[in-house]
């Protein structure tokens, strides 16, 4: 089955904030194979971003954050951007604070 692939509007200004045309294009690109299986893909997420999946992108440097719902037959990018640990720009402190302040 085939599904829908929605990007939030945080998610777009990150990808739209990567200079490099050739990172942003190739997110774009793994983006779209989440259409087949994502389920399939990447990992399940714990604690705050529990029900949320992560897939690594452009040499594992990169995560895109999403969630599945099922019954609408969409994928919605929640986030993008580069993973470090520790720190306050890593991409799962970022999806975390967007996850609680934007969803109702």
């Amino acid at each position: 089955m085939k599904y829908t692939v929605r990007i939030s509007k945080e998610a777009l200004k990150q990808l739209g904030d990567i200079k490099d045309r050739r990172i942003r294009q190739a997110l774009f690109d793994r983006i779209e194979e989440l259409e087949i299986d994502p389920d399939q893909q990447g990992k399940p997420l714990r604690y705050e971003l529990a029900g949320h999946r992560s897939v690594r992108a452009v040499r594992k440097r990169y995560r895109i954050v999403y969630y599945v719902q099922h019954e609408e037959v969409i994928v919605v990018v929640v986030a993008v951007g580069i993973r470090k640990e520790g720190d306050r720009s890593d991409i799962y402190q970022q999806a975390a604070l967007l996850i609680k302040y934007t969803r109702p």
